[in-house]
């Protein structure tokens, strides 16, 4: 059955008058083209509903999606929004926000909550085990036991990434980045950045840090960390790669993005433990 289309006049005969369809556009000088300042997605651990927001720093940060009373919460846990942007501390107004990671249920390091807090978490637990009960999350799977004598198959799920002289570390394996441009159907672009018809990386084993650790820096493992390196590629395609998108949204200026891109950057000292040793027994497809 096809949709009933809009009459063109009232029910006494007068014309309707037709609005023209209005689009949300980015400006020249923006420093964002995110059209929206909260991404909603939900917690990998947990399931539950978070908003994503920048940060004057090269991380976002992961709110709760209600407002708070300021006096619930401690100073130390309080956050602002201020020009879309996030900010750790008290707006001086008598609500604030809070991180997700703070009252996740899922969390592995759970600090001691006042009582109103620790209620925000117990039902975020409950949601937790509904979604469990009825499907909606698992747990990732957990592979099979190698074999005697035969070495673990290696498939980084948080890449090592390198372009524009700069690591960093993905949320998704190499051949799962999503382009984040919006199409003409005002939904997110499903084609992967690593396209077909384009030039791929290449793994390749580096040391853990590219320079030689000071007198005075913790001391990290020597071995060496499988990279996926794109130093090899021209500038522009290292661009697209960093500013995640396909290569027909790569080249469409007045194309919004509909999400933050996903890189973060490498830190040794946090991301050592999600680094992998090894490369990729699988390196994945080759366009």
């Amino acid at each position: 059955m096809r949709p009933c289309p809009t009459p063109s006049h009232h029910w006494d005969g007068t014309l309707r008058p037709r609005r023209p369809r209005r689009t949300l556009t980015v400006t020249p000088d923006s420093p964002t083209r995110v059209l929206r300042c909260a991404q909603t997605a939900r917690c990998r651990r947990c399931g539950n509903r978070i908003d994503r927001h920048a940060t004057t720093g090269p991380r976002p940060v992961s709110l709760h999606p209600q407002e708070l009373p300021v006096n619930l919460v401690p100073a130390a846990y309080r956050w602002h929004l201020a020009s879309a942007v996030a900010y750790p501390a008290g707006d001086g107004s008598p609500w604030c926000r809070i991180s997700h990671p703070t009252v996740c249920p899922a969390g592995i390091d759970q600090p001691t909550l006042p009582p109103h807090l620790d209620a925000i978490r117990r039902h975020l637990a409950l949601h937790t085990r509904r979604l469990i009960d009825t499907a909606l999350l698992t747990a990732p799977p957990t592979l099979p036991p190698p074999a005697a004598g035969t070495d673990p198959a290696c498939q980084p799920q948080h890449p090592v990434v390198q372009f524009l002289y700069t690591r960093y570390i993905a949320a998704t394996p190499v051949e799962a980045i999503q382009c984040v441009a919006q199409t003409i159907r005002r939904t997110r672009c499903t084609t992967p950045v690593l396209a077909h018809a384009t030039t791929p990386g290449r793994w390749t084993l580096m040391p853990l840090t590219p320079h030689r650790p000071g007198p005075r820096a913790l001391a990290l493992p020597t071995a060496d960390i499988a990279v996926y390196d794109l130093t090899h590629l021209s500038y522009s395609e290292q661009t697209r790669w960093r500013t995640q998108r396909c290569p027909t949204h790569a080249t469409a200026i007045t194309a919004p993005d509909l999400a933050l891109t996903d890189w973060e950057p490498f830190d040794p000292h946090l991301h050592h433990a999600l680094t992998a040793t090894r490369l990729p027994t699988h390196p994945g497809p080759h366009p």
